[in-house]
């Protein structure tokens, strides 16, 4: 099928032609005729990169009177660079429709200029939510006319808290507008939208709903935490030529894991909240470019990252939510493309596994960490790629070559090739020479849980029998656990999570290195993997919580010390 059988006028295929698009997607085989003949509300579900700008995109620009002055269309996004780069796919859609004004209108940039472009005619607003409504309440944007509202990446949006601005625009626009939801996912949320403010609308999915793409291989690696960047570290070094983008829970994270991947020669940087506009932009635009071989993001930052050709996605940590991997792994593997998705994972993790695995549709394939010598070899193979394909430039090259000739000449062509090679391969062979195998043995994997904790008054009659310490209940038997005392308790208005968040901020350790935590009365007990119970002894030294001094023991080593009274 081509575009010409979508019902497209003439102007809008010769301008999708000039853009090198000769087939349409699925996705654009179902929507655009639906739009242009029909006249009901439309969701669909499609993931980024499945060509869903030009399924909303074309009909839209085709069904719009130009002749008018007033906004007819008005497509929300959730982010400034997904405005940006929709407004422009659009201005090329309309590159030969006579007088269409696109216009663009997003935060971090002057209001005043968009306010100008605005009143100088806009028949299509491409808006993020909060800048949109800005301009409503100055009553320079007025969508009292308006015909067709788009809403993309509609569960994105809702994720970032837009609920309230788009209810608020929503609720301004005329009864009687069509209105064309997409959205990689249909949660709850999205789908209380849709039946909100949308009539009798057809349903369009590009495969199975809330599912994720097919093209896409899903693997996962089962790590010990300290394991955590080595095994990134070793993934990365086994895919010579990737391009990927390497997802963190948080900001720090991805600050600490960028700077750790710069520091050991990858050619990486961050994207997350703490930087400015300018740097963030600076940031997409080599990223884009292919300047940056790696980015490191938080999801909120990566939102709105729109590039074609990226190979790989590294969940450093398993996401908590389906639809959030789901977003993730639909960042490769676009435009007809394959990808691979890749997931670090701890054995306390694999109950998310297998709830991924359900909502979305997929299947993990499990894999071991490579090992040192693996890594070296597919760095030789893809050297020797490298050399191969290398286009060698005669004419340039030649004249420089006479004084190279004479000094290799007494090499044969084996000590030649070897040194071709060391050149840069010996630094792989240095480093994974005498490397371990990080992969978690079969005696390692986890087993059925144990049964549930001893009752209070056991542990309490426990506590009062033992001289050295505190023993643990309830050990998990995949791991080894160290037992720590910690002066404070109930007393002090302590839970559980203060701890927690006192651990992980001092230490650095992630919630999966920590066991129960039992709250006394004037002191606690924690348990964290014995792999990081040094580090935790070093780290908590000088900690504070809520402005107390704490003393943090072994647990074996210290009995609980009761408080003096004051007197």
């Amino acid at each position: 099928m081509n575009f010409e059988q979508l019902d497209l006028n003439p102007r809008m295929v010769e301008a999708v032609r000039e853009m090198g698009f000769v087939q349409p997607t699925p996705i654009q085989i179902k929507v655009i005729p639906e739009i242009i003949n029909g006249d009901r509300d439309l969701v669909g579900l499609a993931h980024t990169g499945t060509g869903k700008t030009a399924a909303f995109g074309l009909p839209m620009i085709q069904l719009i009177d130009f002749t008018a002055f007033h906004t007819q269309g008005l497509v929300i996004c959730p982010t400034r660079e997904l405005c940006i780069q929709i407004s422009e796919d659009f201005k090329k859609f309309s590159r030969y429709v006579p007088g269409a004004k696109i216009v663009p209108v997003y935060g971090g940039a002057s209001m005043e200029t968009q306010i100008r472009q605005v009143k100088k005619g806009a028949h299509i607003i491409v808006a993020t939510p909060g800048r949109l409504l800005d301009l409503i309440k100055r009553n320079v944007v007025k969508i009292a006319e308006i015909a067709f509202v788009v809403l993309d990446e509609a569960d994105e949006m809702l994720n970032m808290g837009f609920q309230e601005d788009l209810d608020a625009i929503l609720q301004k626009t005329p009864a009687d507008k069509r209105t064309w939801l997409f959205s990689a996912t249909m949660p709850g949320p999205v789908a209380k939208i849709a039946a909100r403010y949308m009539k009798n609308y057809v349903e369009i999915t590009d495969g199975k709903k809330n599912s994720g793409a097919k093209n896409i291989s899903h693997i996962n690696y089962m790590i010990l935490e300290k394991d955590r960047y080595p095994a990134l570290k070793r993934i990365i070094d086994f895919y010579p030529d990737i391009y990927g983008l390497i997802f963190c829970r948080t900001r720090n994270e991805t600050r600490l894991v960028s700077e750790k991947l710069m520091k050991d020669g990858y050619n990486a940087e961050a994207l997350h909240g703490e930087l400015s506009q300018a740097q963030r932009d600076l940031v997409m635009g080599k990223f884009r470019s292919r300047g940056i071989q790696l980015l490191v993001a938080t999801d909120v930052a990566a939102r709105g990252l729109d590039v074609d050709d990226i190979s790989h996605i590294i969940n450093y940590n398993f996401p908590d939510e389906a639809d959030t991997y789901t977003h993730r792994s639909g960042r490769t593997a676009r435009a007809g493309k394959s990808g691979v998705s890749i997931v670090l994972m701890n054995t306390r993790e694999r109950g998310k596994l297998s709830e991924v695995e359900h909502k979305a549709g997929i299947r993990f394939q499990s894999e071991k960490v490579p090992t040192g010598y693996a890594i070296c070899e597919k760095q030789l193979y893809a050297m020797v790629n490298r050399l191969v394909d290398v286009d060698v430039k005669d004419d340039e090259v030649g004249k420089f070559l006479g004084p190279v000739y004479e000094t290799l000449a007494g090499l044969s062509r084996e000590d030649l090739i070897k040194r071709v090679v060391s050149i840069e391969f010996n630094r792989f062979l240095d480093y994974y020479r005498n490397s371990e195998d990080i992969n978690i043995s079969d005696r390692a994997a986890p087993r059925s849980r144990p049964e549930k904790k001893t009752g209070k008054k056991e542990f309490l009659k426990g506590k009062k029998e033992k001289t050295n310490g505190f023993q643990p209940r309830g050990r998990r038997p995949d791991r080894e656990i160290q037992s720590f005392f910690i002066n404070v308790g109930k007393m002090d208005n302590i839970r559980q999570g203060a701890i927690t968040r006192l651990l992980c901020a001092q230490t650095g350790i992630s919630t999966a290195n920590i066991g129960k935590i039992e709250i006394m009365r004037e002191f606690s007990f924690f348990e964290v993997e014995s792999q990081v119970a040094d580090a935790v002894l070093k780290s908590m030294r000088h900690a504070k919580l809520d402005g107390r001094d704490v003393i943090v023991q072994p647990a074996q080593q210290s009995a609980p010390r009761p408080r003096h009274k004051k007197k």
